[in-house]
């Protein structure tokens, strides 16, 4: 029987926020399908920066020690990543295009031709929120860079999606 494994990843610094909260949901859900899960949150992990030494093509993970590894490890050991993070600037905060450049040669293999993917069989699900109402937000695309950059990188590990939730209009009132 196949492992039950789900790596539920926060990447917003608003642990009670509307991504979060999304996120919690995803989580109870998989937990009451039987589902084994691990949550990490970016914003409390030590990640540094990528170099761009490309040492982790040949090791299949980043040499600089740190948080990387633990997440490298979940990547390999889950068959579903639900990936929460917010819109910031119409895409994704920091510390998820960090994890993405960090989790390189993790999931894409480096060829004379094209990169080939590591991570194929796994499935992914995005959640993201946003500020901006609807229908404002679907119009001027403000949550599709968001979307397509977490598509990007779990396409190019050759995941398979399985779903994306977008919630809009988030803006607190004080």
């Amino acid at each position: 029987m196949r492992e039950k494994n789900v790596l539920a990843i926060l990447g917003s610094p608003h642990t009670n926020g509307t991504t979060a909260a999304m996120l919690d949901l995803a989580v109870k859900a998989a937990m009451q399908q039987g589902h084994t899960v691990t949550q990490m949150n970016l914003y409390e992990k030590n990640l540094s920066y990528c170099t761009g030494c490309r040492v982790c093509m040949d090791t299949h993970t980043c040499v600089q020690q740190d948080g990387i590894q633990e997440i490298a490890a979940a990547f390999q050991k889950c068959y579903l990543v639900i990936l929460a993070a917010p819109v910031y600037w119409a895409n994704v905060p920091a510390p998820v295009k960090n994890l993405f450049d960090r989790l390189l040669g993790t999931v894409i293999e480096d060829t004379d031709s094209f990169p080939k993917p590591r991570m194929r069989g796994k499935q992914y699900m995005i959640l993201t929120a946003c500020n901006t109402p609807a229908p404002f937000s679907w119009l001027f695309g403000q949550s599709s860079g968001a979307i397509r950059s977490m598509d990007e990188f779990f396409r190019a590990a050759g995941m398979r999606p399985v779903g994306k939730v977008v919630c809009t209009n988030t803006k607190r009132t004080k």
